[in-house]
């Protein structure tokens, strides 16, 4: 090996070594609201406390809903039995069985009692960058008519980003989408919280769907990765020097 390939083959073990332990940490517990109290489709938070999702609070009109289920057997709720427009309902709108996450997915209605879900993160970071991911659609409540909107309103503290309300046809179904939002943390613990957005208000009630939550860090070096990166960059140093002083 010649010794410029030596020392290229030093600077690539310094990056890669800083690459593979600048790792991103989850901060998002049940992300993919697999974790409920009972393993059935339903209304869940303060307002029918009869079903919890672990680590998540909400008192407004929020379901879980088991894969398969939203527009087949519905969810049991403080109005009775509730489901969405789809094939299990005589409409072929493209609703899947499940989210892109797959398992349990979340149902928010944004003009009935409504509250946002929420979960407190802890371990941030002040003024670092967080990474927000989470897959999200739009639907309709089985039994009513006209089209809707729906969307979500995203904070991490007091910073809010937005999906926008997209337009869903009476009936209809707005196929899964992944989004991204960048947040800079401002505290040490901060509450994530999500929002069901859109309408009309009235009797054509939308449905905001959630899944797959997670919030990462932007894979900043952690002290000893900064060891190791200063320690790859000395060795690169020091054969930069050893051909100095082999070429005077």
């Amino acid at each position: 090996m010649t010794r410029k390939a030596g020392l290229l083959a030093l600077t690539a073990m310094a990056f890669a070594t800083v690459a593979a332990t600048a790792s991103a940490a989850e901060f998002v517990s049940n992300g993919g609201f697999e974790s409920t109290l009972l393993p059935i489709s339903a209304e869940f938070g303060g307002d029918f406390p009869a079903q919890q999702v672990t680590n998540w609070t909400t008192d407004g009109y929020n379901f879980v809903f088991q894969a398969g289920e939203a527009d087949t057997v519905g969810g049991i709720g403080s109005f009775g039995n509730l489901k969405l427009w789809g094939p299990g309902t005589g409409v072929a709108n493209g609703l899947p069985a499940s989210s892109p996450q797959g398992g349990n997915y979340i149902a928010a209605d944004p003009q009935f009692i409504t509250d946002s879900i929420d979960q407190v993160i802890n371990g941030l970071t002040i003024g670092a960058k967080y990474n927000l991911t989470f897959y999200w659609a739009a639907a309709q409540q089985f039994g009513f008519d006209g089209d809707t909107t729906a969307g979500w309103n995203v904070s991490l503290g007091g910073e809010t980003h937005t999906t926008g309300a997209v337009a869903n046809t009476n009936h209809g179904f707005v196929p899964w989408t992944l989004a991204n939002f960048s947040f800079t943390a401002t505290a040490a613990t901060e509450t994530l919280s999500f929002l069901a957005i859109g309408g009309p208000s009235g009797s054509q009630p939308p449905f905001a769907l959630l899944d797959g939550v997670s919030l990462t860090n932007v894979g900043v070096p952690e002290p000893a990765t900064w060891g190791l990166m200063i320690l790859g960059f000395g060795a690169v140093g020091a054969a930069v020097r050893r051909r100095r002083t082999l070429a005077a």
